[in-house]
């Protein structure tokens, strides 16, 4: 869908052949990012699956045939306590300084969707009040980067590791897609075998204290309260592996858990109808894009 938006400026879908420009523009507008970290990201889109009636990979401000500015946005379908929910994270925001008026009618226009539920995961902190007044609410306030391995908790499981394909004997798992989905992008994907049934987890590679430090971020699980019961066989799983450490969204002190609450002033938000749970945001840009 596309628009008029100004007597030069054009508003209108990201298409494939579009890719090459949107990602010199996002690399001038994060310049942290190399271009290459795009186009990794944006290949990705193209071949992921997306709902019916949404936008691929966003949308962009063109004026004179190259874009001045462009929202990611990366949608995805999956089961949340027990009913389907669409949700979108709204990625990488950038317009073109001359631009900045447009770039937020730009915003504007993508959350129209009254069904969807939108989630911002990095906003810089200076955003955040524009955040707020545009209705997103925080659901996490920080990171906890916690040595799971030193938890208690010695109730007997087993472990399986999850390639990219969920192995027969845990065929019954409704996460299964998820699961594979995300061992395909290079996360760690555990389920731990307890008394009562089958528990996910997964986890995406980050880098912590100036980028130097590897570590990993738990990106989904049904509840918390799971991580924490079975912290300590994950953190020692996880130990073998050479990631000593967990990053955990959090939104208040977590008891059971060895750590530190970290970028207390980065929070995470939710517009829409179905907010996520702490640990619940796979299909997310630290999946698809990477650390």
């Amino acid at each position: 869908m596309s628009g008029e938006v100004g007597p030069t400026l054009r508003r209108r879908q990201i298409t494939e052949a579009d890719l090459d420009a949107v990602a010199t523009l996002l690399s001038q507008g994060f310049r942290l990012r190399p271009k290459s970290y795009w186009l990794r990201g944006l290949r990705r889109q193209a071949e992921r699956a997306v709902p019916d009636g949404y936008p691929r990979f966003g949308y962009m401000l063109e004026s004179g045939g190259r874009p001045v500015g462009a929202v990611l946005m990366i949608f995805a379908a999956f089961d949340s306590d027990g009913r389907r929910v669409v949700r979108c994270n709204l990625s990488s925001w950038y317009v073109e300084p001359a631009y900045a008026a447009q770039g937020a009618m730009l915003i504007h226009y993508v959350l129209r969707h009254q069904d969807v539920t939108y989630i911002n995961l990095s906003p810089a902190p200076h955003t955040q009040p524009i955040i707020e007044r545009q209705g997103f609410r925080a659901f996490s306030r920080g990171l906890l980067l916690c040595a799971p391995s030193l938890a208690r908790g010695r109730e007997p499981v087993r472990l399986h590791r999850i390639g990219e394909r969920v192995p027969p004997a845990l065929a019954a798992l409704p996460e299964r897609e998820l699961i594979e989905a995300h061992a395909a992008y290079g996360c760690t994907c555990l389920v731990v075998e307890a008394a009562d049934g089958l528990h996910p987890f997964v986890f995406a590679p980050r880098r912590v204290l100036k980028r130097l430090v590897p570590t990993t971020h738990l990106i989904y699980c049904r509840s918390l309260a799971d991580f924490v019961r079975f912290a300590g066989p994950l953190g020692r799983r996880l130990l073998l592996s050479g990631k000593p450490s967990v990053l955990v969204d959090v939104d208040g002190p977590v008891p059971g858990l060895v750590g530190r609450h970290i970028s207390r002033h980065q929070n995470k938000y939710f517009r829409g109808p179905n907010p996520p749970r702490l640990g619940e945001i796979p299909y997310t840009e630290g999946v698809i894009f990477g650390p």
